[in-house]
């Protein structure tokens, strides 16, 4: 999990300085980045929200949004707008799940909107935190489970927000990195994800109670040891995830 993840922040680095240092960079990043988003002020700003908008609604990891959005405005405003971005894909995704696209998904993914259910019933924003904490899990799947559980959309966005910013900072400190000091920064970020990865499933293991979102992320995070569904028949709530 932590090689996975140090590798897209190395591979995102490298196509980072490419872009950065080549002709592929300038017809890239000069022609997209450059030309309709860096210091364009504020409408540069809302293409980009758009951009990242309906990039991360589609399935596009929000991690290169954030990098994508360091580049473009430095490492707090491209944190802030790469997280915004995502928080707006995930709108988006949730909305269309919720309003549309339950019939078509409930057969595909009412298992794991039922443990989402389970897991955030009792406290919706702080077990929804503790998901966009984790660093393993897909976060599509996860706002179409939500649209197509109960859960509310309030301290679902809320704490998705707040879930975002680790991870965010951490990509846009890359993409900021590509011209000015980035051995030290790109460093930095992957000490800083190594670290929240670590917190992340430090949380979960500690405050899940017994729940599971996804039993592949069990298998991912060392949990699968704890559950024994054939032996506790008392444990419904976890055996029938």
């Amino acid at each position: 999990m932590a090689i996975k993840g140090l590798g897209l922040i190395l591979s995102l680095a490298l196509i980072g300085y490419l872009f950065h240092s080549s002709d592929l960079g300038n017809a890239i990043n000069e022609a997209w980045i450059d030309a309709h988003i860096r210091d364009h002020g504020a409408t540069g700003a809302l293409l980009f929200l758009a951009m990242g908008m309906l990039f991360t609604a589609c399935g596009m990891p929000r991690q290169i949004i954030a990098f994508l959005a360091g580049y473009a405005f430095g490492l707090l405003p491209g944190t802030l707008l790469g997280t915004f971005a995502a928080l707006l894909g995930c709108l988006l995704t949730f909305l269309y799940a919720r309003l549309f696209g339950r019939s078509l998904l409930r057969n595909r993914l009412g298992k794991r909107a039922s443990r989402f259910d389970r897991f955030v019933h009792h406290h919706p924003f702080s077990m929804t935190l503790l998901i966009r904490m984790l660093p393993v899990g897909s976060n599509l799947l996860t706002n179409l489970a939500a649209g197509i559980s109960s859960a509310r959309m309030a301290p679902f966005l809320a704490a998705s927000f707040l879930g975002f910013l680790p991870q965010s900072l951490v990509f846009a400190l890359v993409g900021s990195g590509i011209a000015v000091a980035p051995v030290l920064r790109i460093g930095l970020a992957a000490l800083l994800f190594l670290l929240s990865g670590m917190l992340g499933a430090w949380l979960y293991h500690r405050h899940r109670h017994g729940l599971s979102i996804d039993a592949q992320v069990d298998a991912a995070l060392g949990e699968m040891e704890h559950r024994h569904p054939e032996s506790s028949p008392g444990r419904s709530s976890v055996d029938s995830r």
